[in-house]
């Protein structure tokens, strides 16, 4: 791990998929896999934004993991998720497959000189929602930040101030700029080498199957597990592992 910023904290979105329920369920699965791993890790958790799903799960929620080399392990998580199982909310016990996305960028704010004028920004601000507990509250101090020229929108609610949950959203906005900012150059480079080969938000990399068997498998990498309970509970470091030793990653 001698990128840039692989030593960094991480800032990990996750989004369900189309599907309702069922895909919001799955990304409450994948949520609580990650906060598994940081746990086994030793690393520090802090939730940043949690949006609950209508009937169960979770629609999205954005978590900062800080621990040496955190983004390093976990830019290998980035991408699209896939569950294929018996869904528990089908009364017929069909099989289903569900969604959800994660999105992993490095706490670089420190390290960067990112320019974000306030014309254009666009700031909402709402009530903190959520399961209960410390998802509630009763003011209206969390904070929606739409960055208007690009469309990127980050959230923050974890604090009961307003302007800490500004800075923190802020950050957030400017490490993703940054980061659009190197995917635009690197995009560059490869159409001057003539990389034909398309990185994408959509692009799937890994299953996890419940049945007709049991299997959980990088499609990056074929590095697969049979042992489905044991990588939902946070037991990922194999696919992290294949990942960075693979030519994917050089």
């Amino acid at each position: 791990m001698n990128g840039e910023f692989d030593r960094s904290n991480a800032i990990v979105e996750i989004n369900s998929g189309s599907g309702g329920t069922e895909a919001q369920d799955w990304a409450d699965m994948l949520y609580r896999m990650y906060l598994r791993w940081a746990e086994r890790k030793g690393f520090k958790l802090d939730e940043l934004d949690y949006q609950a799903g209508e009937g169960a799960g979770i629609k999205s929620a954005t978590i900062y993991i800080e621990g040496e080399y955190a983004y390093g392990h976990l830019r290998s998580e980035q991408g699209v998720h896939r569950l294929v199982r018996i869904s528990p909310f089908d009364s017929n016990a069909r099989r289903h497959t569900s969604f959800a996305s994660i999105a992993v960028t490095p706490d670089i704010e420190e390290e960067i000189e990112i320019a974000v004028e306030e014309k254009d920004l666009r700031i909402d601000t709402y009530r903190s929602s959520g399961a209960g507990g410390q998802h509630v509250n009763k003011t209206d101090s969390a904070v929606r930040l739409t960055h208007i020229p690009t469309g990127i929108v980050v959230a923050c609610q974890n604090e009961r101030s307003q302007h800490k949950n500004k800075a923190t959203a802020m950050k957030i906005l400017k490490a993703k700029l940054y980061e659009l900012q190197q995917a635009e150059q690197d995009q560059k480079l490869k159409q001057i080498q003539g990389e034909r080969k398309k990185i994408q938000f959509g692009s799937q990399i890994r299953s996890y199957v419940m049945q007709p068997y049991r299997m959980v498998k990088d499609l990056r990498t074929d590095f697969e597990s049979p042992s489905v309970d044991d990588v939902l509970d946070g037991k990922i470091d194999g696919f992290i592992e294949a990942y960075l030793l693979s030519d994917e990653n050089r």
